[in-house]
């Protein structure tokens, strides 16, 4: 029974065998026989005849024991006894068969009765494919085993390598998407370095080693839109390019490209003439490129459009300018306008002492007129610089106009032809109302200036909204333009118009503050200004203020006299370290009508106000020797004494500290534009009647 159960390889030929062996199989093919009999001899028998390598045997002694094993494991073939207690093979075979996974696996029923063809009949019926009769012929079990065996590992063979296939058809397809995905990213790369290049102002280009002349070959076409030419349009004509550069930039231009042979590279900035008659300046980098045996075969170039660059340093540069000019303002400003106090305060005075004395009266009012001068001066100067604090207020541009208007007709002269012309709706505006009338003033008399021989001067107001991309930030805004009939301003003048001291005019005819003054005082505002001019035609300067969304202020002025003293029966304490403005100050207040107490610094001051039970206001100079400061001061009596009023004084102020609840008065003043700030103060629902009022109010921070 047991002999010839050795055999590997029954059932296979030669050439299936050396062709199975050869093919690389990962892993082998186990074969599982499933051999069910209730006699345990039986079992070892079967084992024995079909024990071979890649063959595992197991065994069931019964039908329920059959079909849990074959729950749990796929067989090549079942070897199945048709006499078995409980269940026989016949049901055994029926059940396997209803089970889809197991439904095509070989049964081979074993018996050793029932050899008549009812029930061999019925055993297929079943879904056996065979009937092996007991005794069993060891080779003929063999041979037969082995036939499902081989049928078995080819299925498994078959179905692995469609899986193979399977898995590297999937493994195919995905390298595909992703060679797809790599070439569709690569092409939107390419296509976002086209927009990339075509949005930045660059330009490429080669350039042959043979041509003396220079000759470019533009390789895309952003040189349109940076310079306004084709490509073709430097091909036309072999001095094309040259002949562009501007006469102060190019023989260096040339003489730097000789050296580009030997060196190898070279980077070249110029001015060069655009389509659209504008210089912008340009960053030329080339390079020498050579073939593989090192000769000198082209020359790659790019084009940079650096006009931005350059103006952001020439801003940066102006930008220094102006903080140099206003250290050297800030600290000469407050001892000059503590000394223009003395003369300005004592001149007020005088007036009224030589009443009835026309010739003194002139004499005074010509030293008020030069003290006056001076003190705008400093003040022009810490305009520019930025450094002098604005009296804001929301105004309406349009009802501004018609005096402003007048006064500058009165100033210009019957030559200039002026007027305003204006959209319908214009936004208010938040401005130092004297600096904003002033700038106007200014640049009018430049455009006066301008036209020595009459001409037309126009006031254009209107609204306009800037979007991102703009020197300015996007928003809406008042539009200012004046424009001038003139002779206009070469480039080179043009470059320098805003900067501090620089003048054309004649010696004594311009201080070279006017546009500078305007220049700052925009700044100020968070606007722009922008000039635009040609020789022989004119020029336009444009001014760009942020709209305000307050309610415009009465622009209304109150023009009269003070008619009585108004400070009878009232004491001010008045805190100065500088004497003669001390005194100057004391007998300002004295003239109108109030006792005066005194002190020279914050400390004393203190002493005093603990002291003293009748002061109604402190009048304080805000920059004292001591631990305390005017500001201190002030902030002390809030603190200690709410019901006194300060009124802070100061001919320059330069800390960051805010002052937004101070009251502040800036030196060189007017006696009437003391007494308006202390009227306010003290005795709010009144007003008085001022004469001969400074024009320029006095900045309250």
């Amino acid at each position: 029974m047991i002999e010839g159960a050795g055999r590997v390889d029954a059932g296979l030929g030669a050439d299936e065998f050396h062709l199975v062996s050869a093919r690389p199989v990962a892993e082998p093919i186990l074969a599982k026989i499933l051999v069910v009999d209730d006699d345990p001899r039986n079992l070892i028998a079967v084992e024995e005849v079909l024990r071979s390598p890649g063959v595992e045997i197991v065994t069931a002694d019964c039908g329920e024991a059959a079909l849990r094993h074959v729950l749990q494991s796929d067989f090549a073939a079942i070897l199945l006894d048709v006499q078995m207690p409980r269940m026989d093979g016949y049901e055994v075979a029926s059940l396997i068969r209803n089970r889809p996974r197991s439904s095509r696996v070989p049964i081979l029923f074993l018996t050793a009765f029932n050899k008549d063809d009812m029930h061999v009949f019925k055993g297929y019926s079943a879904g056996a494919v065979d009937y092996v009769f007991k005794p069993i012929e060891p080779l003929i079990l063999k041979s037969k085993v082995e036939i499902f065996v081989d049928l078995y590992r080819k299925t498994e063979e078959i179905r692995r390598q469609a899986e193979q296939e399977r898995h590297l058809l999937m493994e195919n397809l995905r390298v595909r998407g992703e060679k797809l995905k790599a070439e569709q990213a690569l092409r939107r790369r390419e296509e976002h370095q086209a927009i990339v290049l075509q949005s930045l102002p660059i330009a490429l280009y080669t350039a042959s080693v043979q041509e003396d002349h220079r000759q470019l070959h533009f390789t895309n076409e952003s040189i349109e839109r940076i310079t306004g030419f084709k490509p073709e349009a430097f091909l036309e004509r072999s001095d094309f390019w040259s002949s562009r550069i501007n006469d102060e930039d190019r023989d260096r231009v040339l003489n730097e490209l000789k050296r580009l042979e030997e060196d190898g590279s070279v980077s070249l900035e110029y001015r060069w003439l655009c389509a659209d008659g504008v210089e912008r300046y340009f960053l030329d980098q080339t390079m020498l490129m050579r073939d593989d045996e090192g000769r000198p075969r082209e020359f790659f170039g790019m084009w940079f459009d650096i006009s931005e660059r350059k103006q952001m340093e020439q801003n940066l540069l102006h930008a220094s300018k102006l903080e140099a000019v206003g250290r050297l303002t800030g600290g000469i400003a407050h001892d000059f306008n503590n000394m223009l106090s003395v003369v300005i305060g004592n001149l007020d005075l005088l007036k009224k002492s030589i009443q009835g004395n026309e010739k003194a009266e002139r004499r005074v009012r010509m030293a008020m007129e030069s003290a006056q001068h001076c003190a705008d001066l400093t003040y022009r100067l810490l305009t520019f610089s930025r450094r002098q604090a604005l009296q804001v207020s929301t105004i309406d541009v349009m009802s501004l106009m018609p005096s402003l208007l007048e006064l500058m007709r009165r100033t210009l002269g019957e030559n200039i032809n002026a007027c305003v012309q204006a959209d319908e709706g214009i936004w208010p505006i938040q401005v130092d109302r004297a600096q904003f009338e002033a700038a106007l003033l200014n640049l009018a008399v430049n455009a006066r200036d301008a036209m020595p021989d009459g001409g037309d001067l126009t006031i254009t107001v209107s609204n306009q909204a800037v979007e991102e991309g703009k020197p300015l930030p996007s928003g809406d805004y008042v539009t200012i333009a004046v424009q001038d009939t003139g002779i206009g301003m070469p480039p080179d003048v043009l470059e320098k118009v805003f900067e501090p001291f620089f003048t054309t005019k004649e010696s004594g005819k311009g201080t070279g503050l006017g546009l500078s003054m305007v220049y700052g005082f925009v700044q100020q505002c968070h606007g722009r200004v922008e000039v635009e001019s040609e020789q022989n035609v004119g020029t336009t300067i444009r001014i760009f203020l942020p709209r305000s969304h307050e309610i415009a202020e009465d622009v209304s002025q109150k023009n009269a006299s003070i008619a009585t003293p108004f400070g009878e029966g009232r004491t001010i304490l008045v805190v100065e370290d500088n004497p003669a403005v001390r005194q100057v100050a004391i007998s300002t207040l004295r003239s109108l009508g109030f006792a005066v107490q005194e002190a020279e610094s914050g400390d004393e001051a203190a002493r005093v106000l603990k002291a003293s039970q009748d002061i109604c206001l402190v009048l304080s100079d805000v920059r004292m020797p001591g631990e305390l400061s005017g500001v201190d001061l002030a902030r002390l009596i809030q603190r200690e004494h709410p019901e006194l009023q300060v009124l802070l004084t100061t001919g320059y102020f330069d800390t960051e500290e805010t002052l937004e609840d101070l009251n502040l008065l800036y030196k060189p003043y007017r006696a009437v534009d003391l007494a308006e700030k202390i009227q306010a103060l003290v005795n709010p629902p009144e007003t008085i009647e001022v004469e001969n009022s400074h024009p320029r109010k006095a900045a309250v921070a």
